[in-house]
């Protein structure tokens, strides 16, 4: 026998030919599980602005379905090679608003793949272990980088006395100041949001047409 049959061999021998209910439906719960667990973690770590539920829902599908191709891959030769080809004429062009919300999804697809090709235990333990690092990073960036934009629109004449108030406060940087005919507008950036307290003190004057408080990522 050559060398290049035995390559075959070994090749033709990896592919079982076979695809039993119980590796599907373990490989399915399997991906489903790990894909909740994703999920939970996506939600509360989640700080965009509009939250939807056809993403997280997306998730779980992903993860299912990558863990049936990978499981139909792995059971025939010849199945393998044509979904290859199949897949490789598919163009996913949604786009991705979030590059936080791309990682989520390869993670998805990488649980899926763990979970059929049969890793059971691992793709839990691997999914778990990824979860607790990245929350825990998660809440050391949050608590270290978390900054405020304060936007704040008043009467013209009111605004050095607003550049006044601010101008005292050590986390307070101005970064855009916009003025029209009779009003002006400006935007700060605030370490932290009790800074803008004694400013929203003063929403109810009549020279302040209207403040806003927004997170910065």
């Amino acid at each position: 026998m050559s060398f290049l049959d035995i390559i075959k061999k070994s090749v033709v021998e990896e592919f079982t030919g076979t695809l039993s209910t119980g590796d599907l439906f373990f490989s399915l719960l399997t991906a489903f599980v790990a894909a909740l667990l994703i999920c939970f973690i996506y939600k509360k770590t989640y700080t965009g602005v509009s939250y939807t539920k056809s993403f997280v829902l997306s998730i779980v599908l992903l993860a299912m379905v990558t863990s049936l191709v990978i499981r139909t891959i792995n059971s025939n030769l010849a199945l393998s090679l044509g979904m290859v080809g199949a897949l490789s004429i598919v163009r996913f062009r949604t786009a991705v608003k979030d590059p936080v919300d791309t990682i989520f999804m390869f993670w998805a697809i990488t649980a899926g793949i763990m979970s059929g090709a049969g890793i059971y235990l691992t793709t839990i333990i691997a999914t778990l272990i990824l979860g607790i690092l990245y929350m825990a990073s998660y809440v050391t960036a949050f608590k270290t980088s978390q900054k405020y934009l304060l936007v704040v629109k008043a009467d013209k004449n009111f605004g050095d006395k607003i550049l006044d108030l601010m101008g005292q406060k050590k986390k307070c940087v101005l970064k855009t100041e916009s003025v029209k005919k009779d009003s002006i507008e400006f935007t700060f950036e605030l370490a932290n949001k009790n800074v803008a307290d004694d400013l929203l003190a003063w929403k109810d004057k009549k020279e302040i047409e209207s403040i806003h408080l927004v997170s910065v990522d």
